[in-house]
Parts: C-alpha cells; structure tokens; sequence
C-alpha cells in the first residue's frame, strides 16, 4: 500500500486495524517504563506482544524475550515493530524489520529516523515516526480524526 502524502494518522489507523502481533523492541519488565506500559495496555486490548530485550531474562508480560528481532522464530509472524530506543539506535532494528518482511515500524514518541523509515518506505512498509502507540491506539479506538493527539 502506497501512503505517500497520507497525514500520518491514516498510515496510523492503517496499521492498528490490521495488524496482530507487535514486536517491541526495548521492551522494559520494570511497569514503571514507558515501553512496559504501552505494550501492557496494547496486550490488554487484544495484541500479541513479542519483546525483545538483549538484557532481560524474562518472561515480560508472560511472553518469551528474545535478544533481538532475528532470534524471534519465523514461526510467530510480527506484523509491526514498536521500538524503544534512541533515535541513533534504530537503523539496526528498522533493517531487521525490512529483513524480515514485517508490515509496519512505529518509532515512539520522542524518537524519528527519516532515512531509516524512507528504506521501510521504499520496501512497502508502513512506518511512523514521534508517535506514542498507545495514545494513538486511544485516538483510533474513540474514532477521532488523528491530528497531533499523539505528540
């Protein structure tokens, strides 16, 4: 699907009514970490959480950890990569996820990467960038029209 010039909240609602399963990458077992927060809410709404930490022992939220987004088996098909992590530290995540073939990659809020999304982009993912999954997901759910709800 193409979203060029779509307002990012279209591109937004695209990917919370069509995908499953989110790999969060820099998930936090602490509940007082924004990433642990976000993904417990998207997990009580109905996702299936994969996260991925190099340094958790885990479980996280029940769910097995993996290291990174390659040692996820192929068999639990990922349909959007939610990453936690600095905006420098994301190319290495965004190309895992185009390796991969995931549908869509989420920055949080706070963290942008335009070369990294435009290589998503140019590989027919969707991506977001400087969003807060939750918020957004809040927005979709009340069926309000986008706009900066989730800055």
């Amino acid at each position: 699907m193409s979203t060029a010039g779509l307002p990012p909240y279209v591109v937004e609602d695209v990917i919370l009514s069509s995908c499953e399963t989110i790999a969060v990458i820099g998930l936090s077992a602490d509940p007082g970490r924004d990433s642990h927060r976000v993904a417990a809410y998207m997990q009580q709404q109905g996702y299936r959480i994969v996260p991925i930490n190099p340094r958790a022992p885990g479980p996280i939220l029940g769910e097995t950890v993996y290291a990174s987004l390659t040692a996820v088996p192929d068999s639990i098909e990922i349909d959007l990569v939610n990453i936690f992590r600095r905006s420098v530290q994301t190319d290495a995540s965004i190309d895992a996820a185009i390796e991969r073939g995931v549908a869509a990659v989420w920055l949080q809020l706070g963290i942008t990467n335009e070369a990294g999304l435009a290589r998503a982009g140019a590989r027919g993912m969707l991506a977001v960038q400087d969003r807060c999954l939750m918020v957004e997901h809040r927005r979709w759910q009340a069926g309000e029209s986008g706009g900066d709800a989730g800055r």
